[in-house]
């Protein structure tokens, strides 16, 4: 099934891209001058206007507030499907803005964004080799869906975006995946990369239209060829960089800083390079194929819910688990309202890579990998688990692949934590060196590397990260440096990914194969409170006093699961029990036994008032009222003409309770017939009742 993108109008930069009723504009600018920087200073900013959905935001300036982590993600997908076919050395500063227009609730905007800038950048004069095209892939009942709707992907088991480049070659995929086969992941790509075309063709179609011509640039920052063949000459390139750098400062004193740095770079890339291609050997001695060493612990610390700590030679992760009620994940969103019940976030801390940098809010590469890991854990996590989950991964140490290193140690956190997951989760990144033609730029030859290094994924051309099961898929995220790759690469890639895949399962199963089947003594509890409509108000309190007391005193959250019943929430053992006291001492004047419908019961005055008096079938029972017209067979309007005082006893009938507001129906003026009736005396029973049961009581005669 194929649902189609349509182009609306186009301007020289900017374009509006529509999808049914969903639009989004994007707009391309760089600069004319070069910068500064020794990299591409690309920047992409995704937003959405709650004007798109028809809503004003509801902060008290009535505006957008900074960047929600969907706008962050969705910028992270778009850069990483628009950056691999800039032209090397194009130092230009660079800016990509989609503005969300309109929104009709059942397209995904994000893959109408990535088709904007690549648009919006192909009709541009801006140096770049496009365009791309990209679509959405689910799988819904075995069927693959091309762009399906929102109704559609909540029944979906998979979740793909693909971006793709003339010539059917894959330049981005981004997956979440229900744990489904390898040979079903494979054909939703090979599915995903041929309906892509369909939009590379009507956008270069677009692009001969208007005839744009892309501009020359100044100056591309390449390596002189004079300074590169001196490194490879030097004896030099076995010592330090700065060693190296100092010696070309003298034989080149008019060279650039940057000019020097990046010949050093590319001597040592092409060293690096072939000694994968001619020598299948890697810089650390590994072969091709090989996983780095790979140990594992969990339960670190008693008093987490969860924790367990992943090393992957010099990447080493400490997740830890903890729960919550479902209540905390509940968050709402103006242009999509989603529930999360799981949270990974991921802490990348400079000392990680033994670094010194400011440490501030979570940033986008945080975002971007906690993303990523919690993708790739979630599909085995039971939907009816009675707690919200997070997930945290402190990155200690990192040299390569510490997103897959957080999938590895957040299984782990899980499982130590007793979340009955369906299987363990593992992932690895499988790197890329391709040997390209110099005429054509076709790749020539190529080898995969598993389990990467920072400096294979820095020298390579490829950062292919996949999680899963033994099962199948969870997650999946490419990112590229070549301008596209065959799917021929991508298919070889998910084989080679999924034999170190189970590798590493078996080797974390050697720690921990299934969940304890308890969860720790420390961990919350959850519990249910039977509470009856006439007792609400004692229970809840004015203004719901008594519940926020509650809250405050214990820490334990309450909510409401139908009328008369609510959960309770404490985040320990010890929390429950305070809250079973406190509960136990606001209602412990609350009490009441089941009566029987018709009965006579004795009932004491408490309080005399002008509508009618109070009265008590029980010494714990909370006041009702007897209204004047149920007090006498003649018309009073206030109870003292009656004789009536506080503390009298008199005879009533129970007519069971008001259907509407659950209060008691009692009658004395029935009693003045001369009806039999059978007098019932009456024991005390608790009526709220923690755990769960609804109350039973009895009634006894004389």
């Amino acid at each position: 099934m194929v649902r189609s993108m349509g182009l609306c109008s186009c301007f020289l930069q900017k374009l509006f891209w529509s999808f049914s009723d969903t639009a989004v504009m994007v707009t391309a600018v760089s600069k004319t001058k070069p910068s500064a920087s020794q990299f591409m200073p690309l920047v992409v900013d995704y937003r959405q206007k709650a004007a798109a959905a028809g809503r004003i935001p509801t902060n008290y300036l009535r505006r957008e507030l900074g960047s929600t982590d969907k706008e962050i993600l969705t910028s992270r997908v778009i850069d990483r499907s628009i950056r691999p076919l800039f032209p090397g050395g194009y130092f230009y500063d660079t800016q990509i803005l989609c503005n969300l227009l309109a929104v009709d609730g059942v397209n995904d905007p994000d893959v109408l964004a990535i088709n904007g800038a690549s648009a919006a950048l192909a009709l541009s004069d801006i140096p770049w080799n496009g365009p791309i095209g990209a679509v959405r892939v689910g799988l819904v009942d075995g069927e693959t869906i091309i762009n399906p709707t929102r109704k559609q992907m909540s029944s979906s088991a998979l979740n793909l975006v693909v971006a793709g480049a003339p010539q059917n070659q894959v330049v981005m995929l981004e997956a979440t995946a229900e744990n489904i086969l390898q040979q079903d992941f494979c054909h939703a790509i090979k599915v995903g990369v041929k309906h892509t075309q369909q939009i590379i063709q009507g956008i270069q179609q677009l692009v001969k239209e208007q005839g744009v011509a892309k501009r020359t640039v100044q100056k591309l920052f390449v390596a002189p060829e004079e300074i590169v063949e001196c490194i490879s000459r030097d004896e030099a390139i076995n010592k330090i960089r700065l060693e190296t750098e100092e010696q070309l400062k003298e034989k080149f004193p008019e060279a650039e800083p940057y000019e020097i740095m990046e010949s050093f770079s590319v001597v040592s890339k092409d060293i690096f390079r072939n000694l994968v291609l001619n020598e299948y050997k890697r810089c650390d001695g590994r072969d091709l194929t090989s996983l780095r060493d790979i140990k594992c612990e969990v339960n670190m610390f008693k008093m987490l819910h969860g924790s367990a700590l992943f090393q992957r030679g010099q990447t080493q992760v400490l997740c830890t688990v903890t729960f919550d009620s479902l209540e905390s994940s509940v968050k709402s969103d103006l242009i999509s309202t989603a529930v999360r019940y799981v949270y990974l976030w991921c802490y990348f801390p400079p000392y990680a890579t033994n670094e010194i940098g400011k440490v501030t809010g979570m940033n986008r590469r945080e975002l971007g990998h906690g993303a990523l890991a919690e993708r790739a854990l979630k599909p085995v996590i039971p939907q009816d688990f009675p707690f919200t989950i997070r997930v945290t991964s402190e990155v200690l140490e990192s040299n390569g692949s510490s997103s897959m290193a957080s999938a590895c140690g957040g299984s782990l956190a899980l499982m130590d934590a007793g979340v009955p997951v369906s299987s363990a989760v593992a992932g690895v990144a499988i790197g890329l060196i391709t040997k390209c033609s110099l005429e054509k730029g076709d790749i020539e030859d190529y080898r995969l590397l598993t389990d990467i290094l920072g400096i294979e994924d820095y020298y390579g051309d490829m950062d292919f990260k996949m999680a899963g099961t033994n099962k199948g898929v969870t997650a999946l995220q490419v990112d590229l440096k070549l301008p596209g790759i065959p799917i021929k690469i991508v298919m070889e890639a998910i084989q080679q990914a999924t034999a170190a895949k189970r590798e590493i399962l078996q080797i974390m199963n050697q720690t921990l194969a299934k969940p304890r089947p308890n969860r720790k003594e420390s961990g919350p509890v959850v519990e249910t409170i039977h509470v009856p409509l006439s007792k609400r108000l004692r229970f809840v309190g004015p203004g719901a006093y008594n519940l926020k007391k509650l809250q405050a005193k214990t820490g334990v959250t309450v909510s409401q699961l139908d009328e008369e019943t609510y959960s309770v929430f404490a985040p320990t053992p010890s929390a429950m029990h305070e809250a079973r006291e406190f509960i136990h001492e606001i209602c412990k004047d609350d009490q009441e036994v089941n009566l029987e419908f018709g009965a006579v019961y004795t009932a004491t005055i408490t309080e005399i008032r002008d509508s009618g008096v109070m009265v008590k079938l029980y010494p714990n029972m909370t006041p009702v009222l007897l209204h004047n017209s149920q007090l006498d067979q003649r018309k009073i309007k206030h109870p003292s003409v009656l004789g009536l005082e506080v503390g009298q006893e008199i005879q009533v009938k129970y007519f069971g309770r008001d259907p509407t507001d659950g209060r008691m129906r009692l009658s004395r003026k029935i009693l003045q017939s001369p009806a039999t009736t059978v007098l019932k005396t009456l024991t005390d029973k608790n009526s709220i009742v923690l755990g769960g049961t609804v109350p039973q009581s009895s009634t006894s005669s004389q």
